[in-house]
């Protein structure tokens, strides 16, 4: 067996494509696989094939069963080794041994858990030429002795047509008309041997199915045997046709079905047929078995078993790898139309006349329209089919069409790919694994896919085959017997669990469970906590203690555990807040902290206080140094920076000098000491000394950052006029806002009091007359009113007491 655990870009015909479907865990990832209502392993492992369920005995002491559920980083950083972790995995292997030419894989292998599914492509190749068995199943009751005839001639004709399609065509041939029983057919004995007697013709006996001739490939044979048929008789209108279909598929060696040819089943009638349960009117009960039963080519089963339902008949066809054609007549055509719909690698012909130019065009066409249609049916054991779904996707070559489960139009020596996924909903009760069959066939194809799915319904949970979960308690059992023998020997126990609880306390504590528990057949249960997860030997442990970052527990980069933060790679710190990497610390020269400081939690600290800067780059003794290269800075700015001046300033330079231009978006690898000069002219220079094999070098920049005398002229202007503008607004608002409240005061009080107009402003009433009513805490009858009058004062009188 390969094992394939990778993705393929393109597949040889003989190779198969997997892919494992799994839900990607998001930053959500707490609540994939975690809930408080999860009490054992099988229902954790059914949340999703990236949980896992750690059975450790001593993980989490005190917590519920639903903690030790949980994604596997997460359990990994709680404390829980990977050997003590069942996990849900999808495994799927496929037999590359058994060779194929249409389709490939032949055999697969799944493992599945309830929950989960599997994806696998399946290739299917249409090939240019096939070898044709094409077998004749005829109803020759009396209305069909004209339509018997016109096949005495098709035999030959037909096999000189296909040439141009198949590279061997095969004919065989046989008959129905019904179940020889009452009320189906007349059970007088003048009837049974001789249906016809009443019109003086010699008609064979009525028969479920006959058949008359195998598969050959000498026309002329096919034709003497045609010539051969008689005709027969019955009584009611649909006849035997299902039940014939049937025994044809099936009875393989007799038809002499060839394991390499196209199979090609072709139902000539002009009536309906029976179906599923018609057969009770004869008193027949026992359903069709599906199984072969011809002896001396007769079906010897017709009068003991009822018809065939579709679906029955349908998965033999496919099992069988047979197409079925049907040619009836006009009148029957919706009949059959119904029918058709239910049987994949099906197709109806019409026609007017069962003349041999009518059939042989319906077996050709037919042909070529079945094999360009590639469509895949996929079969579940019986057993199992309510506890599997299935989808089917086709992936169609160029120039074909899909169409639901198929693809149309494909031509020969074209691949078609099905996407075919298979998911286990649930497992039998009280099952821990399960094997069930899936066959992938390719309608009319004798190749198909045989997919064997272990489901996995239990945990195992190591060599102790302890979950440590609900369906494990080791206490309620243990202690319940403990009590029923204690009670046989001392009678009824009273509190038996109180000498137990000293196993709950800490050392040094007088309280169980540190106050956040139970003590339960001598062992904590944490109380659930809104904050986060209380657990330990004595709940003294949680996982909401730890620092916060940016907010988030942990910074959002690690998880809480016994109140100290287990940071996920690449962080560390308190908090999860510092980067394990020093990239952030690197300066431009490739040293850490420009080799003068340490990358503390991604942030440079320089060791020494005269260095300075993000990367430690500035010193302090440097900045005097900047100063002794001034005059050699102003000789070059005094001479334009041109290098036939520069030989002028030897004598303020002892050093080599070079130019650099910022703008040019050239930069110096290594940046050396960075320095400024001022010119007299107020312009800013920069410029770097660096020193190279014991000699100073400067480069200064040539574009220098002048400040405008009359920039700054304009600058000084401007905000003149805009504080002067700004103060005009707002004394124009002011006295707006005034006139406003003027109009308002002027309207007519509610109190009767003076309304001043323009006429006279002047006068301004001397007094205002107000009440005033007292009352006392517990008011009597008629409450004390006082009328009190305020003289108004004039304005320049000072307030007198």
């Amino acid at each position: 067996m390969t094992s394939w655990l990778r993705t393929y870009v393109s597949v040889p015909l003989c190779l198969l494509l997997v892919c494992l479907c799994a839900v990607e865990a998001s930053g959500a990832g707490d609540s994939v696989c975690w809930s408080p209502t999860i009490s054992s392993c099988a229902e954790c492992l059914r949340r999703g094939p990236q949980c896992a369920w750690c059975f450790k005995e001593d993980f989490l002491d005190g917590t519920g069963p639903s903690q030790r559920c949980d994604l596997l980083e997460k359990l990994l950083h709680k404390g829980c080794e990977a050997d003590f972790m069942e996990r849900s995995e999808v495994k799927v292997e496929v037999n590359a041994t058994i060779s194929s030419t249409q389709v490939s894989p032949r055999d697969i292998s799944i493992n599945l858990r309830p929950g989960l599914e599997a994806s696998i492509i399946v290739a299917v190749q249409q090939l240019e030429r096939y070898p044709v068995d094409l077998y004749y199943l005829v109803d020759v009751s009396a209305s069909m002795q004209e339509n018997l005839d016109h096949l005495k001639t098709v035999g030959v004709a037909l096999s000189l047509r296909m040439t141009e399609h198949s590279s061997d065509l095969w004919l065989g041939f046989g008959s129905f008309v019904d179940k020889p029983v009452s009320p189906y057919i007349n059970v007088h004995p003048s009837k049974i041997n001789n249906p016809c007697s009443d019109y003086e013709i010699r008609c064979r006996p009525a028969h479920g199915y006959h058949h008359v001739l195998s598969m050959t490939k000498n026309m002329s044979e096919f034709t003497r045997v045609i010539k051969r048929q008689r005709i027969s008789g019955n009584m009611d209108t649909p006849e035997g046709g299902l039940d014939a279909m049937l025994q044809a598929a099936v009875c393989k060696k007799a038809v002499g079905w060839r394991p390499e040819a196209k199979r090609l089943l072709l139902l000539m009638t002009d009536q309906p047929s029976h179906l599923a349960l018609d057969s009770r009117l004869a008193g027949i009960v026992t359903p069709n078995d599906g199984l072969c039963h011809l002896e001396n080519n007769v079906y010897t089963e017709s009068t003991r078993m009822d018809h065939p339902s579709v679906g029955q008949l349908s998965d033999k066809l496919l099992e069988n790898h047979i197409y079925s054609l049907f040619a009836v007549e006009k009148q029957q055509y919706q009949w059959y139309e119904e029918l058709v719909r239910l049987l994949p690698g099906s197709y109806l012909g019409k026609l007017g006349l069962f003349q041999a130019p009518n059939l042989i065009e319906l077996v050709v066409d037919a042909y070529k329209r079945l094999l360009s249609e590639v469509a895949v049916s996929v079969s579940v054991e019986d057993k199992a089919v309510s506890r599997y779904w299935v989808s089917v996707s086709p992936i169609c070559p160029d120039g074909a069409t899909a169409n639901n489960q198929s693809c149309l139009g494909v031509q020969p020596n074209q691949t078609v790919y099905f996407n075919i996924t298979i998911g286990l909903y649930s497992c039998p009760a009280d099952v821990e694994e399960e094997e069930v069959t899936v066959v992938i066939r390719p309608v009319g194809y004798n190749e198909s896919t045989v997919v064997r799915i272990q489901a996995t319904c239990g945990c195992s949970c190591g060599q102790t085959k302890r979950c440590n979960d609900d369906s494990q308690s080791a206490c309620s059992g243990a202690q319940d017997g403990l009590n029923q023998a204690q009670q046989l020997d001392h009678g009824p126990i009273k509190n038996s669990n109180r000498d137990s609880n000293w196993k709950c306390r800490a050392e040094g504590s007088d309280v169980d469970c540190s106050g956040r528990g139970v003590c339960e057949c001598g062992r904590c249960v944490c109380e659930p906590s809104r904050l986060g997860t209380v657990y330990g030997k004595y709940c003294e442990k949680d996982d909401y203690s730890c620092t916060y970052g940016g907010g988030l527990l942990c910074g959002g980069r690690g998880v809480c555990v016994s109140g100290e933060c287990v940071c996920e790679d690449g962080w560390t710190g308190e908090s999860c807040g510092c980067p394990v990497s020093t990239a952030t610390c690197q300066s431009a020269n490739g040293l850490i902290c420009s080799g003068q400081g340490r990358c503390v939690c991604g942030v440079c600290v320089c060791d020494y206080l005269q260095h300075s800067g993000d990367f430690c780059e500035r010193s302090l003794a440097h900045q005097s140094t900047c100063q002794s290269y001034w005059n050699c800075v102003d000789c070059h700015v005094s001479h334009s920076f041109t290098q036939q001046e520069a030989g002028h300033c030897n004598n303020s330079c002892s050093h080599s000098v070079g130019y650099m231009d910022n703008k040019s978006g050239k930069q110096r690898e290594d940046p050396g000491v960075q320095c400024l000069y001022i010119s007299k002219h107020r312009c800013r220079y920069q410029f770097l000394t660096s020193s190279q094999s014991g000699q100073t070098q400067l480069y200064i920049n040539t574009r220098p950052e002048c400040a405008s005398s009359g920039r700054l002229v304009g600058t000084f202007l401007s905000v003149c006029a805009l504080t002067v503008l700004c103060g005009l607004v707002v004394v124009a608002v002011s006295r707006l806002l005034l006139q406003t409240r003027g109009r308002s005061a002027g309207g007519a009080p509610e109190d009767g009091g003076y309304l001043c107009t323009g006429k006279d402003l002047s006068y301004i009433p001397t007094t205002n007359e107000k009440t005033v009513t007292y009352r006392r805490d517990r008011p009597t009858d008629r409450p004390l009113e006082m009328h009190i009058q305020v003289p108004k004062m004039p304005l320049g009188d000072p307030w007198q007491y």
